[in-house]
């Protein structure tokens, strides 16, 4: 018989988080499993079980599957800074490659077929034409759309000869927080846009903008920014589906809307009632002009409704946490 439980890997990172709240609040059982390099343990101290481990222990992953009765797997583990994995393609392919593939090797060791991908808009590239469908051509331009995109590329073989079945979730750019003021951003360093002007506008960081001369109405990058409740939401609701028989697909998450730089600085000057100072800076190598999203798929098929879509909401919840938390999670305690 199929384990209750859901294992989350990396599921004390920003993401995962708000997806083990998400499982939590319908009820769910949920095992998180992170080996804390980027997570924190705060989020994740209470209500669930707390494992620390590495995905590359494949053993030790078989165990834990085995002994929680764990029937389904979110996997968040991966890195994420395109940034650094033009500079460092090794250590992404070690961990996302690598990792991922020690996962599923422990999960065809502990009998668990139901997957979930964390997956990324970055498998795309320099789109071709926009909105991005599924059906969008995947040429990455760094290691870390390339590494993702290799596991999706496995995911059908190992569904054909394994019975894995998984659904990944290509997602634009996660923003915001919890809507409860309970979870939040909290890297080190912070790399995302929105955190990142919101603490220049409290004084705490500068912030850069990289690259004005791209080919938009403004000159700076054009992203789609949805709201991290609204991915945990998109997690959940293809977990049900997997769990109903539905077969393996994958799904953009997106909001649709593309949101220059300079409109997110303008979202949280609005939100805050303060200035954000800036410097410009020159573009970071593997950064696409513009990637936003066709959502289109995910909201037919599994009724998918984001609440969070305007930039402006997206920034409120952002701030709220920010602004509460000067020392991310380090000075403050789950009620």
């Amino acid at each position: 018989m199929m384990g209750s439980a859901v294992l989350v890997t990396g599921g004390a990172g920003y993401i995962g988080s708000h997806a083990v709240k998400a499982l939590r609040q319908r009820g769910r059982q949920v095992v998180v499993y992170d080996n804390f390099s980027a997570g924190h343990r705060l989020p994740v101290s209470g209500g669930c079980t707390v494992v620390e481990g590495d995905i590359h222990d494949t053993a030790r992953l078989t165990d834990v599957l085995r002994s929680h009765d764990v029937g389904a797997v979110m996997h968040f583990a991966a890195w994420l800074s395109v940034g650094e994995s033009v500079r460092e393609p090794a250590r992404y392919y070690h961990n996302n490659v690598a990792g991922t593939l020690s996962l599923f090797d422990a999960m065809l060791a502990g009998d668990v077929r139901h997957l979930v991908l964390s997956s990324t808009a970055a498998v795309f590239g320099n789109p071709e034409e926009t909105p991005i469908t599924e059906q969008h051509p995947t040429k990455p331009i760094n290691a870390y759309g390339e590494t993702k995109l290799a596991i999706e590329r496995a995911l059908p073989h190992y569904d054909r000869a394994y019975g894995l079945r998984s659904i990944a979730m290509r997602y634009f750019n996660a923003a915001g927080a919890d809507p409860d003021g309970e979870l939040g951003e909290d890297h080190d360093p912070e790399i995302h846009v929105i955190p990142r002007a919101i603490d220049a506008a409290l004084g705490r960081a500068s912030f850069q903008i990289f690259g004005d001369d791209y080919d938009t109405a403004d000159g700076t990058c054009l992203r789609d920014y949805v709201h991290v409740t609204d991915l945990a939401a998109a997690h959940v609701l293809a977990l049900d589906a997997l769990e109903r028989g539905a077969p393996s697909s994958v799904y953009n998450l997106g909001n649709g809307q593309p949101t220059s730089v300079r409109d997110v600085i303008d979202a949280v000057e609005r939100v805050s009632g303060r200035k954000v100072p800036y410097t410009m800076g020159p573009r970071r190598e593997g950064d696409p002009a513009v990637l936003y999203a066709s959502s289109a798929r995910i909201k037919r098929d599994l009724e998918w409704r984001p609440q969070f879509e305007d930039i402006s909401t997206i920034v409120e919840t952002a701030w709220r946490w920010r602004e509460t938390h000067p020392h991310g999670y380090s000075d403050k305690v789950l009620r």
